[in-house]
């Protein structure tokens, strides 16, 4: 119950700041509101769409298939698999963590688990080809480059670390 009158009297001062910024023409408060409503736009075009998918992806794909190609026997092949469905991921985190979920209940493996959401963050198609032409290709490269083993390597020395003390998610 506390937890909860913390929450609603942080909501009511949030929206409250917001408000009396518009009121007073608070420019730093209007700004706070105005990201709070495009970002929370972006979301509602995002999340439908993104939810959908995953609830196909979790009828359609049976357990043995991702047990057989993501599961505890799965070599090097699964990260590849893993780093194409990373790639081709679109809305960033907001679907990463529900397939992960998803994923997980499947019977695929922490440490492609833990691949998959970094891999998500670092390696999407359109967030990479934004990024070469506003940086550079270059730049890109040497990103990946660094980024992905390093992603791989810390995945895997989680993966072991928590499967060897037999740790359990909650989904």
């Amino acid at each position: 119950m506390y937890k909860k009158n913390i929450y609603r009297f942080s909501l009511i001062v949030y929206f409250g700041f917001v408000i009396g910024s518009y009121l007073f023409t608070y420019n730093p408060g209007m700004q706070i509101g105005s990201n709070l409503f495009d970002y929370t736009f972006r979301m509602v075009k995002i999340i439908p769409c993104a939810f959908i998918l995953i609830g196909l992806f979790e009828v359609w794909i049976k357990r043995e298939t991702i047990e057989k190609h993501l599961g505890k026997d799965s070599n090097v092949a699964g990260f590849l698999w893993i780093f194409i469905l990373a790639a081709t991921t679109v809305g960033g985190l907001y679907v990463a963590f529900p397939i992960a979920a998803s994923l997980f209940k499947k019977g695929a493996k922490l440490s492609v688990i833990f691949a998959y959401v970094g891999l998500v963050a670092v390696c999407r198609i359109p967030m990479t080809i934004f990024e070469m032409n506003f940086i550079s290709i270059k730049f890109s490269i040497i990103r990946w480059s660094i980024s992905i083993p390093l992603i791989l390597l810390s995945s895997i020395i989680l993966g072991n670390y928590f499967e060897k003390r037999n740790y359990k998610i909650n989904t």
